[in-house]
């Protein structure tokens, strides 16, 4: 029998965002993507967050020394700017302060995103998953330094059963209700060139 959190939804009240390590020095090694849509898919995500009101944590690795600051376009929309938390080691569930912030939200479902996917976003997965959460990482909105680290980040995703997607799907899961009234808010925040389009030409066909 499949494992019941593949059945369970998303909602603003269960679900978490983590952002790990999308600093200016990892996102220059980025191969496996285009800056342009990796930068647009991630903030997406985190307006949409926000909009839904999923709190978001945010950590990044020797941002002092080594891989330099979060990116511009998501330290402008980090919700009330927010405490980014700096830290040394590899995997960011091995920090206490990280964790620590991740259990204050007394959230179960933990979506991650990180610079690179196969560490950054993996790693703190796995080791969620492993004191009983359920995680998930937007694919999307990661990035690598090689399709072959994509690859094999992907693999021990699916090896060690967290759950994978892309950034739009996650937040349109919790989202659930078309006509909700923060709906607009969301759809403009995740920022779909097709479905823009799409309500465009029905609109044109209307009038």
């Amino acid at each position: 029998m499949a494992d019941s959190k593949f059945h369970e939804v998303l909602t603003a009240d269960n679900a978490a965002l983590i952002l790990a390590d999308h600093q200016v020095g990892l996102y220059s090694g980025v191969r496996d993507t285009s800056l342009l849509e990796l930068k647009h898919n991630v903030t997406a995500l985190a307006k949409a967050a926000r909009v839904l009101g999923v709190p978001t944590v945010v950590t990044t690795t020797a941002s002092d020394s080594m891989w330099g600051p979060i990116i511009p376009e998501l330290d402008e929309i980090i919700p009330n700017h927010q405490e980014i938390i700096d830290r040394s080691t590899v995997n960011a569930w091995h920090d206490s302060r990280v964790r620590d912030k991740i259990k204050a939200t007394e959230r179960q479902k933990l979506i991650f995103t990180g610079i690179s996917l196969e560490v950054c976003a993996t790693m703190p997965a796995i080791a969620a998953a492993a004191e009983g959460y359920d995680t998930y990482v937007a694919m999307d909105a990661c990035g690598t330094f090689s399709d072959a680290k994509h690859e094999v980040g992907l693999i021990r995703l699916q090896q060690a059963g967290v759950i994978v997607s892309d950034y739009a799907t996650l937040m349109v899961e919790i989202l659930a209700d078309n006509a909700a009234p923060e709906a607009p808010e969301v759809y403009a925040a995740l920022d779909m060139p097709f479905a823009s389009l799409l309500g465009q030409i029905s609109a044109a066909y209307t009038k």
